[in-house]
Protein backbone atom coordinates (compact mmCIF):
# COMPACT_ATOMS: atom_id res chain seq x y z
CA UNK A 1 0.00 0.00 0.00
CA UNK A 2 3.09 2.42 1.00
CA UNK A 3 4.12 1.74 -2.28
CA UNK A 4 0.97 2.56 -4.34
CA UNK A 5 0.62 5.37 -2.13
CA UNK A 6 4.43 6.69 -3.17
CA UNK A 7 3.54 6.45 -6.90
CA UNK A 8 0.45 8.42 -6.44
CA UNK A 9 2.16 10.78 -4.91
CA UNK A 10 4.89 10.99 -7.56
CA UNK A 11 2.67 11.22 -10.76
CA UNK A 12 -0.48 13.64 -8.97
CA UNK A 13 1.41 16.25 -10.21
CA UNK A 14 2.09 15.36 -13.45
CA UNK A 15 -1.31 14.47 -13.97
CA UNK A 16 -2.39 17.84 -12.47
CA UNK A 17 -0.51 20.02 -15.14
CA UNK A 18 -1.30 17.54 -18.43
CA UNK A 19 -4.44 17.96 -17.55
CA UNK A 20 -4.17 21.88 -17.03
CA UNK A 21 -2.23 21.39 -20.36
CA UNK A 22 -4.45 19.69 -22.32
CA UNK A 23 -7.51 21.90 -21.08
CA UNK A 24 -5.94 25.01 -22.38
CA UNK A 25 -4.93 23.75 -25.79
CA UNK A 26 -9.22 22.85 -25.28
CA UNK A 27 -9.77 26.54 -24.45
CA UNK A 28 -7.86 27.81 -27.18
CA UNK A 29 -8.46 25.36 -29.73
CA UNK A 30 -12.73 27.21 -29.38
CA UNK A 31 -11.65 30.09 -30.47
CA UNK A 32 -9.22 29.71 -32.95
CA UNK A 33 -10.98 29.08 -36.60
CA UNK A 34 -10.10 26.36 -38.71
CA UNK A 35 -7.02 27.76 -40.45
CA UNK A 36 -3.82 26.64 -41.00
CA UNK A 37 -0.73 28.16 -39.78
CA UNK A 38 0.69 30.74 -41.81
CA UNK A 39 4.34 30.79 -43.56
CA UNK A 40 5.45 33.90 -43.79
CA UNK A 41 4.90 37.66 -42.95
CA UNK A 42 4.54 40.28 -45.18
CA UNK A 43 4.85 44.12 -44.79
CA UNK A 44 3.14 46.25 -47.66
CA UNK A 45 3.91 49.32 -47.73
CA UNK A 46 1.68 52.05 -49.65
CA UNK A 47 2.93 55.18 -51.82
CA UNK A 48 0.20 58.16 -51.33
CA UNK A 49 1.27 59.97 -54.82
CA UNK A 50 -0.48 56.74 -56.40
CA UNK A 51 -2.82 56.16 -53.53
CA UNK A 52 -4.20 59.39 -53.12
CA UNK A 53 -4.68 60.03 -57.15
CA UNK A 54 -7.93 57.52 -56.49
CA UNK A 55 -9.76 60.26 -53.60
CA UNK A 56 -11.71 62.81 -54.64
CA UNK A 57 -13.18 63.53 -51.47
CA UNK A 58 -11.97 64.62 -47.99
CA UNK A 59 -12.85 63.24 -44.26
CA UNK A 60 -11.49 63.21 -40.55
CA UNK A 61 -9.91 59.71 -41.24
CA UNK A 62 -8.35 60.11 -44.57
CA UNK A 63 -4.60 60.41 -44.66
CA UNK A 64 -4.52 61.98 -47.93
CA UNK A 65 -6.12 65.39 -46.73
CA UNK A 66 -3.92 65.39 -43.50
CA UNK A 67 -1.13 67.46 -43.11
CA UNK A 68 0.54 65.60 -40.17
CA UNK A 69 0.73 62.49 -42.46
CA UNK A 70 4.15 62.24 -44.76
CA UNK A 71 2.88 62.68 -48.85
CA UNK A 72 6.64 62.04 -49.61
CA UNK A 73 6.99 58.83 -47.34
CA UNK A 74 6.12 55.38 -48.10
CA UNK A 75 2.98 54.63 -45.36
CA UNK A 76 2.04 51.27 -43.95
CA UNK A 77 -0.93 49.19 -45.04
CA UNK A 78 -0.03 46.08 -43.15
CA UNK A 79 1.87 43.55 -41.72
CA UNK A 80 -0.21 40.40 -42.86
CA UNK A 81 0.14 36.38 -42.33
CA UNK A 82 0.57 34.69 -45.72
CA UNK A 83 0.63 31.46 -47.24
CA UNK A 84 3.54 30.50 -50.03
CA UNK A 85 0.56 29.60 -52.71
CA UNK A 86 -0.51 33.88 -52.66
CA UNK A 87 -3.42 33.02 -50.19
CA UNK A 88 -3.75 34.20 -46.51
CA UNK A 89 -5.85 33.49 -43.56
CA UNK A 90 -7.92 36.40 -41.79
CA UNK A 91 -9.90 36.74 -38.37
CA UNK A 92 -8.69 33.80 -36.72
CA UNK A 93 -9.97 33.74 -33.80
CA UNK A 94 -13.88 33.81 -33.26
CA UNK A 95 -13.91 35.57 -29.91
CA UNK A 96 -13.95 39.03 -28.73
CA UNK A 97 -10.32 38.54 -28.81
CA UNK A 98 -10.33 39.54 -32.51
CA UNK A 99 -12.39 42.46 -31.72
CA UNK A 100 -10.33 45.92 -32.00
CA UNK A 101 -9.97 47.99 -29.47
CA UNK A 102 -8.77 51.27 -29.69
CA UNK A 103 -7.64 51.91 -25.99
CA UNK A 104 -5.29 49.12 -26.39
CA UNK A 105 -3.21 51.23 -28.59
CA UNK A 106 -4.15 54.50 -27.19
CA UNK A 107 -0.28 55.44 -26.47
CA UNK A 108 0.59 54.80 -30.61
CA UNK A 109 -2.18 57.01 -31.63
CA UNK A 110 0.28 59.69 -32.98
CA UNK A 111 2.61 57.32 -35.16
CA UNK A 112 -0.11 55.60 -36.48
CA UNK A 113 -2.08 58.50 -37.40
CA UNK A 114 1.19 59.38 -39.24
CA UNK A 115 2.97 56.46 -40.88
CA UNK A 116 -0.37 54.26 -41.07
CA UNK A 117 -2.70 56.17 -41.87
CA UNK A 118 -5.79 55.08 -44.36
CA UNK A 119 -6.57 56.93 -47.34
CA UNK A 120 -10.13 56.33 -48.23
CA UNK A 121 -13.16 57.80 -46.13
CA UNK A 122 -15.30 54.45 -46.54
CA UNK A 123 -15.53 52.15 -43.09
CA UNK A 124 -13.60 48.48 -44.40
CA UNK A 125 -14.41 45.10 -43.53
CA UNK A 126 -13.36 43.15 -40.03
CA UNK A 127 -13.90 40.88 -38.52
CA UNK A 128 -17.69 39.36 -37.48
CA UNK A 129 -19.08 40.70 -40.44
CA UNK A 130 -18.86 44.25 -39.06
CA UNK A 131 -17.29 47.26 -40.81
CA UNK A 132 -14.81 49.14 -38.71
CA UNK A 133 -11.38 51.82 -38.97
CA UNK A 134 -8.66 51.01 -41.28
CA UNK A 135 -6.76 50.13 -38.27
CA UNK A 136 -9.39 47.55 -37.04
CA UNK A 137 -9.37 46.17 -40.87
CA UNK A 138 -5.68 45.42 -40.54
CA UNK A 139 -6.29 43.52 -36.54
CA UNK A 140 -8.36 41.15 -38.76
CA UNK A 141 -4.83 39.91 -40.61
CA UNK A 142 -3.06 40.14 -37.11
CA UNK A 143 -5.63 37.82 -35.75
CA UNK A 144 -3.58 35.40 -36.97
CA UNK A 145 -0.22 36.24 -35.49
CA UNK A 146 -1.34 35.75 -32.04
CA UNK A 147 0.33 32.46 -31.43
CA UNK A 148 3.31 34.71 -32.26
CA UNK A 149 2.93 37.94 -31.14
CA UNK A 150 0.31 37.91 -28.56
CA UNK A 151 -1.69 40.71 -28.94
CA UNK A 152 -3.41 44.00 -30.69
CA UNK A 153 -0.71 46.34 -28.97
CA UNK A 154 2.23 44.29 -30.02
CA UNK A 155 1.13 43.59 -33.14
CA UNK A 156 1.07 47.15 -33.86
CA UNK A 157 4.45 48.09 -32.57
CA UNK A 158 5.88 45.31 -34.28
CA UNK A 159 4.69 46.48 -37.48
CA UNK A 160 6.03 50.23 -36.67
CA UNK A 161 9.15 48.33 -35.55
CA UNK A 162 9.58 46.87 -39.07
CA UNK A 163 8.38 50.16 -40.95
CA UNK A 164 11.38 51.90 -39.44
CA UNK A 165 13.70 49.31 -39.84
CA UNK A 166 13.40 48.89 -43.32
CA UNK A 167 12.80 51.92 -44.65
CA UNK A 168 11.83 51.97 -47.98
CA UNK A 169 11.58 55.42 -49.04
CA UNK A 170 15.36 55.79 -47.74
CA UNK A 171 16.53 52.79 -50.05
CA UNK A 172 15.01 54.13 -52.56
CA UNK A 173 15.82 57.67 -52.15
CA UNK A 174 19.65 56.38 -51.49
CA UNK A 175 19.73 54.41 -54.62
CA UNK A 176 18.72 57.49 -56.99
CA UNK A 177 14.79 56.76 -57.25
CA UNK A 178 13.36 60.47 -56.17
CA UNK A 179 9.87 61.61 -56.13
CA UNK A 180 8.48 62.98 -59.96
CA UNK A 181 5.83 63.32 -62.09
CA UNK A 182 8.34 63.53 -65.08
CA UNK A 183 10.73 60.78 -64.45
CA UNK A 184 10.31 56.62 -64.87
CA UNK A 185 13.01 53.84 -63.35
CA UNK A 186 13.28 50.72 -64.57
CA UNK A 187 11.33 47.99 -62.33
CA UNK A 188 14.55 45.62 -62.17
CA UNK A 189 16.60 48.46 -60.66
CA UNK A 190 14.05 49.63 -58.47
CA UNK A 191 14.06 45.63 -57.04
CA UNK A 192 17.53 45.53 -57.07
CA UNK A 193 18.21 48.32 -54.53
CA UNK A 194 15.79 47.03 -52.21
CA UNK A 195 17.19 43.68 -53.07
CA UNK A 196 20.94 45.00 -51.43
CA UNK A 197 19.51 46.59 -48.85
CA UNK A 198 17.08 44.31 -47.59
CA UNK A 199 18.82 41.55 -48.61
CA UNK A 200 15.58 39.64 -50.25
CA UNK A 201 13.45 40.26 -52.95
CA UNK A 202 10.27 42.68 -52.56
CA UNK A 203 7.33 42.21 -54.69
CA UNK A 204 6.09 45.58 -56.25
CA UNK A 205 1.99 46.46 -56.98
CA UNK A 206 1.61 49.15 -59.56
CA UNK A 207 -1.47 51.19 -60.51
CA UNK A 208 -1.03 52.99 -64.22
CA UNK A 209 2.48 52.62 -64.40
CA UNK A 210 3.13 54.06 -60.74
CA UNK A 211 4.30 52.33 -57.64
CA UNK A 212 1.23 51.67 -55.53
CA UNK A 213 2.96 49.01 -52.90
CA UNK A 214 5.96 47.71 -51.66
CA UNK A 215 5.92 44.51 -50.02
CA UNK A 216 8.71 42.63 -48.45
CA UNK A 217 8.50 39.59 -46.34
CA UNK A 218 9.84 37.74 -42.94
CA UNK A 219 10.18 34.14 -41.89
CA UNK A 220 8.33 33.73 -38.78
CA UNK A 221 11.44 34.83 -36.82
CA UNK A 222 11.54 38.42 -38.65
CA UNK A 223 14.51 37.60 -40.96
CA UNK A 224 13.88 38.75 -44.40
CA UNK A 225 13.07 36.36 -46.52
CA UNK A 226 11.87 36.06 -50.97
CA UNK A 227 8.57 37.29 -51.14
CA UNK A 228 8.09 34.84 -53.99
CA UNK A 229 9.36 31.74 -53.86
CA UNK A 230 8.77 28.35 -56.32
CA UNK A 231 5.75 27.21 -54.68
CA UNK A 232 3.94 30.57 -55.14
CA UNK A 233 4.69 31.53 -58.89
CA UNK A 234 0.70 32.41 -58.81
CA UNK A 235 1.55 34.91 -56.62
CA UNK A 236 4.58 36.35 -58.84
CA UNK A 237 2.37 36.71 -61.89
CA UNK A 238 -0.72 37.95 -59.78
CA UNK A 239 1.22 41.35 -58.57
CA UNK A 240 4.49 41.39 -60.55
CA UNK A 241 1.93 42.04 -63.95
CA UNK A 242 0.60 45.09 -62.53
CA UNK A 243 3.94 46.55 -63.21
CA UNK A 244 5.62 48.19 -66.68
CA UNK A 245 9.08 47.84 -67.18
CA UNK A 246 8.97 51.16 -66.09
CA UNK A 247 7.23 52.63 -63.54
CA UNK A 248 7.33 56.51 -62.07
CA UNK A 249 7.21 57.95 -58.31
CA UNK A 250 4.64 60.63 -58.49
CA UNK A 251 4.28 63.21 -56.00
CA UNK A 252 1.07 63.99 -54.09
CA UNK A 253 -0.41 66.55 -54.83
CA UNK A 254 -2.75 68.15 -51.54
CA UNK A 255 -6.79 67.99 -51.93
CA UNK A 256 -8.18 71.44 -51.59
CA UNK A 257 -10.04 71.91 -48.20
CA UNK A 258 -13.36 72.50 -50.42
CA UNK A 259 -13.57 69.15 -51.34
CA UNK A 260 -14.16 68.21 -47.65
CA UNK A 261 -16.86 66.18 -47.05
CA UNK A 262 -18.93 64.53 -43.55
CA UNK A 263 -18.16 60.79 -42.99
CA UNK A 264 -21.04 59.20 -41.46
CA UNK A 265 -19.83 57.27 -38.20
CA UNK A 266 -21.44 54.61 -36.90
CA UNK A 267 -21.62 54.21 -32.94
CA UNK A 268 -18.55 51.84 -32.39
CA UNK A 269 -16.70 54.14 -34.92
CA UNK A 270 -18.04 57.01 -33.06
CA UNK A 271 -16.05 55.54 -29.82
CA UNK A 272 -13.09 55.00 -32.01
CA UNK A 273 -13.03 59.01 -33.40
CA UNK A 274 -13.51 60.39 -29.81
CA UNK A 275 -10.91 58.49 -28.55
CA UNK A 276 -8.58 59.93 -30.76
CA UNK A 277 -9.79 63.50 -30.35
CA UNK A 278 -8.41 62.88 -26.94
CA UNK A 279 -5.49 61.47 -27.89
CA UNK A 280 -4.55 64.37 -29.95
CA UNK A 281 -4.88 66.55 -26.99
Amino acid sequence: MAQIAGIKTFFGPILILTLLYLSTLAFSSSFLSKQKEFDYYLLAVQWPGTACKSVGKCCDTNGCCDSSAPRSEFTIHGLWADYDDGSWPACCFKSDIANFDINQILPLLGDLQKYWPSYSCSSTSICHGRKGLFWAHEVKHGTCMFSHIKDEYTYFTTTLDLYTKYNITKMLDSAGFVVSNAASYPLKDVVAAIENSVGASPTVVCSKGAIKEIRICFYKNFEPRDCVIGSNANYDKLYWGSCPKYISLPSCAPIAKSQRSTLTWSDEDDETRNAIALASI
